[in-house]
């Protein structure tokens, strides 16, 4: 059986973490699958959004069996990601959501970073995405803790930007992609590019950045297509050039 399901409706790639036997944690084999699956993804130039979500209604991903970078795999698709948090999201799952663009989540899904209680720390991205996040001191609280935050919380403090009854999980999710798949793919991840690039520069290395992409944008096709479906009052058929 597949650990990581792919599917692609329309414009929208699916990915779902396909472990919940095993709490959907990470395996060797689910790291070399979930990698050939994100490069795909970067090939597929109809695709212009990604939702990932996991099997079962227990847990996102509760941890992981082996060392992993499958959260650095997912931090190179070049489109926006959606993590879709489920239930537990503790370890390697919290690092895999954090790698992720939005997340939203189930009223019912719990957060944390126990790694220090085996003594170890987190190793995929924990320690730099996380506070880039929430904050330098929030994040040191919840990793030194290796507190157990509720949906709730993690809404609070940043870590996730909606929460919602479980039994509305799906279709939210669904809303959220659909919503952002009719954007012109090119500057979809433009935008992206934008923002995570700029995180690491300083403000006039991050506007020139802006200013620079901003023009490659009025060369493409669906620059184009946006103003003249503005014109004549019709939705725009972006096609990605």
């Amino acid at each position: 059986m597949s650990t990581v399901l792919y599917e692609k409706k329309d414009r929208v790639a699916y990915v779902t973490i396909n472990r919940p036997a095993a709490g959907n944690k990470v395996s060797l084999e689910l790291v070399q699958e979930l990698s050939e699956v994100c490069e795909e993804i970067n090939r597929d130039d109809e695709v212009t959004v990604v939702l990932l979500t996991a099997a079962g209604t227990e847990a996102f991903c509760a941890g992981s069996e082996t060392e992993s970078d499958a959260a650095g795999s997912l931090a190179l698709i070049e489109k926006p990601v959606i993590a879709v948090v489920n239930g537990d999201c503790f370890g390697e799952g919290l690092e895999i959501a954090l790698s992720c663009d939005l997340r939203i989540a189930a009223d019912t899904a719990k957060f944390g970073f126990p790694w220090l209680e085996s003594g170890t720390i987190p190793a995929d991205g924990g320690t730099q995405r996380l506070p880039r996040l929430i904050g330098k001191g929030k994040a040191l609280e919840l990793i030194l803790t290796a507190d157990i935050i509720t949906a709730a919380e993690a809404l609070d403090i940043g870590l996730v930007s909606k929460v919602v009854p479980a039994s509305e999980l799906a279709a939210e999710a669904e809303k959220l992609v659909r919503g952002i798949s009719t954007k012109a793919p090119v500057s979809l991840r433009y935008v992206k590019e934008a923002v995570n690039k700029g995180m690491d520069m300083t403000l006039e290395q991050g506007l020139r950045l802006e200013a620079d992409l901003y023009m490659l944008i009025h060369t493409t096709e669906d620059r184009s297509e946006g103003i003249t479906a503005f014109l004549q009052k019709r939705t725009p058929e972006f096609k990605g050039k």
